[in-house]
């Protein structure tokens, strides 16, 4: 998402890396599920110990609702900064999405069995594909996927009137009910890590499943898309099973390459962003704002420090969409630089 949120050029853009207009997904439309399904994953690894002692439970809770409203929080300064105009913030977002997510997952997972879980994902899933399609909309009349007018874009604009994202104004990508079905999106991860944990289960066997499993949901989810169309904004439950589908092929490919195989030299890279993703992910949306209140004075008159260095050393030297670009690998590969000291130094910042 670094690289998909720093372009040098809003309109010079390679096509994956675009979100997809409305409905359809990208390979950019696979991030934040896929971030989603490995937090549930890491749900599983972290709080397995704490599930089985009951009388850790309250503690954990109240870790478990501290860290969910600590990234709520961060995400909420994002989008205040800098000009921190409370009466139209936009109060959705990814890093809000992420931490109620996270809570609820995490609570569902601590408190319910893998049998409640299992109903839980499938109620989730199919009762917020029945509201979207069959639900009239107040207001507007029949049940609709357009924009403006569904269920889910009616409630953000009803609850969060001139608090959604700027770009649309009545409806939210990250909205209040579209989280739902993204709760079932960490429940598939959930359930994948303690399919993994399973100590009597060989990792072979293992394996085989996930990509088993990874098939039918992207099977199922394809089958779907023909009546309730894979659409991010919406979080449709057909982009549920899609992306969580593909999340087991990617994983399970990991595990049989990193863990089976033994190849770990290529993954230092990846270790170097994901131990500190919130860190990064945070500080990558920061530094750009900040860049846009230094001005510099230029021979066309006054620009930003982003605009004047992108215009300076990139557009002179590439065709205009490989500028674009070039500046967004620019941003890779300086926060590499940074999280590789913080690595080697052992610095990691936890939320």
């Amino acid at each position: 998402m670094i690289l998909v949120n720093n372009p040098g050029n809003w309109g010079k853009i390679y096509s994956p890396l675009k979100h997809a207009t409305w409905h359809g997904c990208t390979p950019t439309d696979l991030v934040f599920p896929f971030f989603l399904f490995i937090v549930g994953v890491s749900i599983a690894y972290a709080l397995d110990r704490n599930k089985h002692l009951p009388e850790t439970h309250k503690a954990t809770l109240l870790r478990i609702v501290r860290r969910g409203l600590t990234l709520f929080a961060l995400g909420m300064f994002l989008a205040l900064f800098p000009k921190f105009e409370v009466d139209t913030v936009r109060i959705p977002g990814v890093l809000q999405r992420i931490g109620v997510v996270f809570i609820i997952a995490a609570i569902l997972f601590l408190k319910t069995s893998r049998r409640t879980q299992i109903w839980t994902t499938i109620v989730l899933l199919v009762g917020y594909w029945a509201l979207m399609m069959f639900a009239p909309v107040p207001g507007i009349g029949m049940a609709n996927l357009e924009p403006a007018t569904n269920l889910a874009a009616w409630l953000d604009n009803t609850l969060l009137s001139g608090h959604l994202w700027k770009q649309s104004k009545v409806w939210d990508p990250e909205g209040i009910l579209s989280t739902l079905p993204a709760v079932a999106t960490a429940l598939t991860g959930v359930l994948v890590g303690q399919w993994l944990k399973k100590p009597s289960v060989e990792a072979g066997e293992k394996i085989a499943w996930l990509m088993v499993w990874g098939v039918i949901c992207v099977c199922l989810g394809l089958i779907w898309d023909l009546h309730f169309p894979i659409n991010k904004s919406l979080w449709t439950s057909s982009y549920v099973l899609y992306t969580s589908g593909l999340a087991m092929l990617g994983l399970g490919l990991c595990y049989w390459l990193i863990d089976v195989k033994g190849y770990h030299r290529f993954t230092t890279p990846f270790l170097v962003y994901g131990v500190n993703a919130i860190t990064v992910f945070f500080l990558s949306g920061l530094i750009p704002r900040i860049m846009g209140m230094i001005k510099v004075d230029t021979a066309k008159g006054e620009v930003d420090s982003k605009t004047w260095l992108y215009e300076s050393f990139y557009t002179p030297l590439f065709s205009p969409i490989n500028a674009s670009l070039a500046w967004a690998l620019t941003w890779i590969a300086f926060w590499m630089l940074i999280l590789w000291v913080m690595y080697k130094k052992n610095i990691i910042i936890k939320v």
